[in-house]
Formats: C-alpha cells, sequence, structure tokens
C-alpha cells in the first residue's frame, strides 16, 4: 500500500493529469479545493495565484487545477489532507480515484457472474482484484457473511435451496476497501423432474458458452441513456466483453452495457464477445441510432406526475450547441461624461465567460455604426440550440419598457434614433431559434426626455427562453465607484462572484440580488432587478453538445475566430546585428498589445532599445502611453507574466480601436542603439506590415445590410461566406481543413509559453488567436477607501465585503 505521507508531487504523471481532469470544472472543482485547503495556513492561494490558475485555460494543454495541484505539491501538501480536502468538498470521484492510485491499483479485475445450476450441483463464484499484497476478501449473501467466504473464489457444493440469492464480494487493504457486483445463484430442477422447466442449462460437467438474451436495436435522442443487455449461460461462468464499431470498450466488460448520457458519436454498431476459460461465441451485432435532439424538442403529451423523472435525470438533458457572448463597453463619450468601470467590468467578464466555455467577443468604446454592425456579428454566430448572452456597460435609459444602450458618439440630446435598441436585439436573436438569451444591461434606467414616441418592437415567438438581468430597478441609476484606478462597478463586483455556480440563470442572479441587498450603501439606491420568462433549469455552466451537423459548428467556430487572429510573432534582423522580437496579444477583441524585446545584442553595442512608431492612421492610442516599459504604465490590464517573464524586460504598446482600422496595420520599428566607443546614438529603422488584426477584419465601420436580411433565418452560417459583413480575406478560398483546427474559446487561445513563441503551428495559413487573461482582484480588501460621496450617500459600512464604494457616480448621462 502508497504511503499516504508522501507529496502530491509523488503521484505519477498519469494520475495527476486524471485527477486535474476531474477538477476541472465550475461546480465542484479546483477553485473550492483552494478554498478547502485554506484550513493550513501555508496551502492558502494568494490573489496572484489564483489568477495563475485562471490563465491556465488560455493554454491549449493548460489546466487550472494541475497548476493549482503543483503549488500544493511545492508546499509538501501530502497525499493524505489532499484525500481529506477531497471528501470534505465531496468530490467523490476524485477521492475514490486517488485512494485507488495511492492503493497502487486496488481495484477489481475480475466480477462474479450470475449463475443457474441445479440442486445437488456446483457453483464456484470468483472475484479477483490486483493491489497491495495481503488483501482480505469476504463474501456475502444478501446483508450476511458466507461462512469460510474469505478468499477470492466461493465454492457452494452441494447445492440446496438455501444457497440461492444474490452474493456479493468485498476486498479490503487494512481500512480501505471496495465491492464486486452482485452476482445471482438461481437453483433450477433438473430436466426430468418437471416437464415445464427447460433442460437447456449446462449441467456442472459440461462447458460452453450459449446466449439466451441477445441486445436489440435501439433509437436513442441525445442526452438520453442506452442501456443493451447480453445474457449466457455458461460452464466455467462467462465473462463479457462490449464492441462498438469494431472497437473494443474498456468500460463494457459486465452483460448490461450502460451509457448515462449519449452524443452521436455514440452511433453504430455494437457486438458483445462472450467467452470462458473454452469457449466463446459472439452476440447480434445492432444498430444504435442517436437521433440529435433537446428538451425544446420534446413533443407535447400529458406529464405523469408519479413518472415524472428526478432532477438530475431533468439536468442531464439540458445542453448548448453552442455559447457565445457579445460584450460591449463604453467609456469614453464624446458628448457626455465618460465613465471608469466599464474596461474592468467587459475585462471581467470575458475573463469568467471564457472559462464556462463561451466565445466571447469583447468590445471598448463603440460608436453608432459600430454598435450595430457589432451586433449583427453576433447574431452570425447564433443558431438552433446556442446560448446567446449580451452584456452592455455604459450610458442607457429606459422609455416605456423599451431598452436603450448610448453609444459613445451619441449627441448630447439623443433620442432612440441614436442608440441601439435593446427589444430589437431580442427579436433578431429569437429569430435564430437560440435555447437561452441573456441580457446583462449595467446601465441606467431612467426616462429620457428628449425621446418622444418609443419604437415598437415586432411580434416575439413564446420560447420561454429569456432572461434579463437589469443592474438596477425601472427609472433609477446604475453606479460605478469612483477611484483612482481602473475598479468593477457594483454590478459586476457582485456578479462575479455568483456567475461561475452552476445554478439556473435566474437562481444565480436572484443570488445576485440578494447580495447587493445585503450592502449598505447601495440599499435603497441600487437594486438588481430580474426579468424572466426561461421555463426550464438552463445554467450559465451547461455543457456543450454538437447538435450533429459539424459544417454548422465549424462554419460558427470560424467565423468566431476571423475576428481573433493575432499577427504572428516574428523576429526582425537590423544590420548592426542586433535581433529584435516582436509579439502580439490581445487585452480585448478590439485592443490589441505590441511588444517589442532584444534578443541578441553583438559585444561591441553598449545600449540599444526597439520602439514603435508611425502608425497607420485612424487608430485610437496615446503615444504617453507607447513603447512603456510595463503593461500598467501603457494601461492595459494584462498581467506582466502573460506575455514576458519579469526577467525579460520589453516595452509595450497599446493600440485601441482596432474596429475603426480601415486598411491594414502598418508601423515602424525603429532600433536606438549606442557603440561602447561612440557617445552618439544611431537609428535604424523597419517597417512592418502585420495585416488587419482582430477585430479589424469584420469592418465595424462599415454599414450593413438592412435589417430584414440581416436578421432573417435564411441569411445562416452556411451562407455567412457570402454575406457583405464576411472579412477581407477569409472568403471561400480559405481552406476546408481550417475550420475544423479551431475549437472553443477555452481550448484555442494562442498562450505564448515563451516569449514571442505561439502554441499554434506556423505553418502557413493557420491562426494565430490571442491571448486574454483572467484580472487580478481590482478592489484594494486590505485598505477601505474614505468615502467622499458627492450623491449625498451614507457613511455606513459594507456589511459583507472588506471594501467601501466611495463618490459613486451614475451611468446616466442627463
Amino acid at each position: 500500500m502508497g504511503d499516504w505521507n508522501l507529496s502530491i508531487g509523488t503521484l505519477s504523471e498519469g494520475a495527476q493529469s486524471r485527477l486535474a481532469d476531474m477538477l476541472d470544472n465550475a461546480k465542484c472543482g479546483w477553485r473550492q479545493l483552494a478554498n478547502v485547503v485554506t484550513e493550513e495556513p501555508r496551502f492558502r492561494c494568494s490573489e496572484n495565484e489564483m489568477t495563475s490558475c485562471s490563465l491556465q485555460v488560455l493554454s491549449p494543454t493548460g489546466s487550472p487545477s494541475r497548476y493549482l495541484l503543483e503549488r500544493l505539491s511545492e508546499r509538501s501538501c501530502t497525499l493524505a489532507f489532499l484525500l481529506h480536502c477531497l471528501k470534505k468538498m465531496e468530490h467523490h470521484e476524485a477521492a475514490q480515484y486517488l485512494t485507488a492510485n495511492v492503493m497502487e491499483r486496488f481495484q477489481i479485475t475480475v466480477q462474479p457472474q450470475a449463475q443457474h445450476a441445479t440442486e445437488g450441483g456446483r457453483v464456484v463464484l470468483v472475484c479477483k482484484a490486483i493491489g497491495p499484497a495481503a488483501m482480505g476478501y469476504q463474501w456475502f449473501r444478501g446483508k450476511e457473511e458466507v461462512l469460510g467466504g474469505s478468499g477470492p473464489e466461493l465454492v457452494l457444493c452441494p447445492l440446496t435451496p438455501t444457497h440461492q440469492g444474490h452474493y456479493i464480494c468485498r476486498v479490503n487493504h487494512g481500512e480501505n476497501f471496495i465491492f464486486s457486483q452482485w452476482a445471482h445463484v438461481r437453483i433450477v430442477r433438473s430436466a426430468g423432474s418437471s416437464t415445464g422447466v427447460s433442460s437447456s442449462f449446462f449441467p456442472p460437467s459440461v462447458s460452453g458458452v450459449r446466449i439466451v438474451r441477445q441486445p436489440r436495436p435501439q433509437v436513442v435522442a441525445e442526452g438520453d441513456s442506452l442501456c443493451l443487455d447480453c445474457f449466457a449461460e455458461a460452464n466455467p461462468p462467462p465473462q463479457y466483453q462490449w464492441y462498438h464499431n469494431k472497437q473494443s470498450m474498456p468500460t463494457g466488460k459486465i452483460s448490461t452495457l450502460r451509457i448515462l448520457c449519449v452524443t452521436t458519436a455514440d452511433r453504430g454498431m455494437y457486438s458483445c464477445r462472450v467467452f470462458n476459460l473454452y469457449h466463446e461465441v459472439w452476440s447480434d451485432q445492432v444498430h444504435v441510432k442517436i437521433d440529435p435532439g433537446s428538451s425544446i424538442d420534446a413533443s407535447w403529451e400529458e406529464i405523469d406526475a408519479a413518472a415524472t423523472p428526478s432532477p438530475a435525470r431533468q439536468i442531464s438533458k439540458l445542453y448548448a450547441t453552442d455559447k457565445v457572448a457579445l460584450l460591449m463597453g463604453n467609456m469614453n463619450y464624446l458628448h457626455h461624461r465618460p465613465l471608469r468601470a466599464p474596461m474592468a467590468d467587459v475585462h471581467e467578464m470575458t475573463n469568467l465567460l471564457r472559462q464556462l466555455d463561451f466565445k466571447v467577443v469583447s468590445l471598448l468604446d463603440l460608436n453608432w455604426q459600430e454598435m450595430h454592425s457589432a451586433v449583427t456579428e453576433f447574431l452570425l454566430l447564433l443558431d438552433r440550440g446556442v446560448y446567446g448572452l449580451l452584456y452592455f456597460a455604459g450610458h442607457g435609459y429606459e422609455n416605456y419598457g423599451n431598452s436603450f444602450m448610448v453609444p459613445i458618439d451619441a449627441p448630447a440630446s439623443y433620442t432612440s434614433e441614436n442608440c441601439l435598441w435593446v427589444q430589437d436585439v431580442l427579436q433578431r436573436m429569437q429569430e435564430r431559434e437560440t435555447s437561452l438569451n441573456v441580457f446583462l444591461l449595467d446601465m441606467c434606467r431612467k426616462r429620457n426626455l428628449n425621446d418622444g414616441v418609443p419604437p415598437q418592437p415586432g411580434q416575439l415567438k413564446v420560447t420561454a427562453n429569456i432572461v434579463f438581468g437589469y443592474a438596477t430597478c425601472v427609472d433609477a441609476e446604475a453606479f460605478e465607484v469612483n477611484k483612482d484606478d481602473l475598479s468593477n462597478g457594483i454590478f459586476i463586483n457582485f456578479l462575479k462572484q455568483r456567475v461561475m455556480e452552476d445554478e439556473k440563470v435566474t437562481v444565480m442572479l436572484d443570488r445576485v440580488a440578494e447580495d447587493m441587498g445585503r450592502c449598505e450603501i447601495t440599499r435603497g439606491r441600487q437594486a438588481l432587478e430580474l426579468r424572466s420568462n426561461l421555463s426550464e433549469r438552463r445554467a450559465l455552466t451547461d455543457r456543450i453538445q454538437s447538435s450533429g451537423c459539424p459544417e454548422t459548428t465549424s462554419a460558427r467556430n470560424l467565423q468566431w475566430a476571423i475576428a481573433h487572429v493575432l499577427p504572428k510573432s516574428r523576429n526582425l534582423q537590423f544590420d548592426c546585428g542586433v535581433t529584435v522580437q516582436l509579439g502580439f496579444a490581445a487585452e480585448f477583441s478590439n485592443i490589441m498589445i505590441i511588444y517589442t524585446r532584444i534578443l541578441e545584442n553583438p559585444k561591441d553595442i553598449a545600449s540599444c532599445s526597439a520602439h514603435l512608431t508611425d502608425f497607420t492612421e485612424g487608430l485610437d492610442m496615446d503615444l504617453k502611453m507607447s513603447n512603456q516599459e510595463n503593461l500598467l504604465d501603457a494601461g492595459s490590464l494584462l498581467p506582466m507574466e502573460i506575455l514576458l517573464p519579469a526577467e525579460l524586460p520589453g516595452l509595450y504598446t497599446r493600440l485601441k480601436g482596432l474596429q475603426r482600422l480601415t486598411k491594414e496595420l502598418t508601423f515602424t520599428v525603429c532600433l536606438q542603439y549606442k557603440y561602447t566607443n561612440l557617445d552618439e546614438e544611431v537609428h535604424e529603422r523597419q517597417t512592418v506590415t502585420v495585416g488587419k488584426p482582430l477585430v479589424s477584419k469584420l469592418n465595424l465601420h462599415e454599414p450593413r445590410l438592412p435589417r430584414s436580411y440581416s436578421a432573417s433565418s435564411s441569411f445562416d452560417l452556411h451562407s455567412f461566406s457570402h454575406s457583405s459583413s464576411f472579412p477581407e480575406g477569409f472568403g471561400p478560398s480559405f481552406p476546408a481543413s481550417e475550420t475544423s483546427s479551431i475549437g472553443s474559446a477555452s481550448t484555442t487561445w494562442s498562450y505564448y509559453s515563451q516569449p514571442g513563441l505561439s502554441a499554434t503551428p506556423s505553418s502557413p495559413g493557420k491562426l494565430n488567436l490571442p491571448v486574454e487573461d483572467d484580472s487580478p482582484e481590482l478592489f484594494d480588501s486590505d485598505a477601505p477607501q474614505p468615502l467622499t460621496t458627492s450623491k449625498s450617500l451614507p457613511h455606513g459600512q459594507v456589511e459583507d465585503l472588506t471594501y467601501r464604494f466611495s463618490n459613486m457616480h451614475n451611468f446616466h448621462s442627463c
């Protein structure tokens, strides 16, 4: 048996990877483990370490749980303490796996099989296990121990009616034990004793295998369970091995094959090989058909209360064919007060939703045309069964139940014509036959007195799949925190603590509302309002399950990916012998970071640096914040380690407003250096063209087709390559093989594990997808800010948080 006092690091590579797979989930995973291990202060993870854990999802092979286990191993966390924590957080699967692994593969390899025999005959039940030496066996008949049944074989001879029943074997080593499966022993009369009894059973003296119950063809809907049964009579007892499309199934070693939640990958031909020491037979080969479906496809029928499936059964059927999110944050308004929080809020939501496998498009500071174009592109990513989420942070208003999002170029006295109409976006989303539509509106809902007769929305389908989460109530303001740094707004500060919970969306938002209600400063001033007609228990954490149409999935993946293509990292060779590395990363879908660092420096050059200048016109950038030594000075929320390790200095430039880029991005790399024997500084320059990165390929600055075309159900993913909004360079000539290589947002981001090196292949035509990060906690929990409120808010202390809201401003521009 293994030593439980050893470190986690003594587990094999495969065992650690398997544990990490079990813990990489939102409901009972690495975050919960990080909380439980704080019982021992030395295992407490800092905020930076938790952020680093989250950042592992940026790597195609990264794992937050594996990273956490490595940190615990470095602090000499023992296997015993890890097992204690897994049991405390009730992760039974991981606890059982760890126990079996530490016990040196303490598992049963041969299960006892059901048998029929005549009275006076002989039955042998066999249970074999592998593991440490000196394992113990104990057989039970029902709940009673079998006297003398303390070995791997239980011999019942001569058989009497008292031997009939169900048998099970317990295998133990010390305090650890596992049970075999049940085996039924049935006593039958001899062939001549009764005319009504079959004589087909094998007598004790005859060997052979006979299948008495064959598997049957089945048609099963996606998400349902599959059960195939093959029962045989044999002497010695039979063993079973199931095959799927002529490939053996590692878990198919008993007479009944069960797959709890089938997908289209489970369709095909099934057969079972039945054998013992002397004989082998094959069952009939049966066809299993998997019909694509979701719970929304169920036909109308009267529900029998007695036959209603359990909640767990209902939950297992709910899934998304994909999950897509459009996040927009407007801060720098041209004619209204600028805001502080939207940048941090969009950044926070991007990182959290990406961990939930959402394809996220995150955009900052959009004008009217760009907002409309972004929504049109967002609609292209929606399809039947997809979960769609739209988040907006910025100025807004509501008139007569209609909500409007204000773009940054809205005039001082704006009306609905100058804004984006939320209810219109909803109607267009409904036309895409989505399974869930979530709107999170972090804006004011005061009346706009400049607006006249509100527009009338069209007829909405009765779909019962809509959720509105408003940051504040009707005719009320939404507030943000007035601090010197970039901090989350009030709504996101509470939402980010709940959004990863595996709960129905409305339940999760209800809890956010309760959390906000307990905050003394916001009580009576800002309260989350929830509106919903959601009739199913759909959650943001629901799994993604293919719709059975790979072409549609590939098209959607490509349509999302083309808006997140980064230029490839490159090395520039200068005449003086200096090599400059040029790298790229995405902070948002329309904000890119460019970094430069010196790779090679000849000995006769005393000092040198590479600066970027002469950028293509039209970009939104502050020259004072370019070519900075750290990302914070460049105005970025990305952590330094996502691009370059601290020991590798470089210069950073942040490019904003890429959606306004009308032509290829061009800039100049200016190398400044001095020779050891000269005081004069020498300059060399190289011009670099990197194409149209990130969202600039979508040309959001251009008007889109009329609504009747852009939102119609015929304008779908199968024809998106011919639409006017398809980006330059990605027309029908794009290689078809590339579509299958683009996966979900959590698996295809290009992560620079080394400076300037992309995790994606560098072969021609491959997409270099961007890096985005999880932001650190932006509120200072150790030093609450003094209250200097400008709206006469009380100086009460927040009840459930370690900071205070100070100098709160609203998102309303009036």
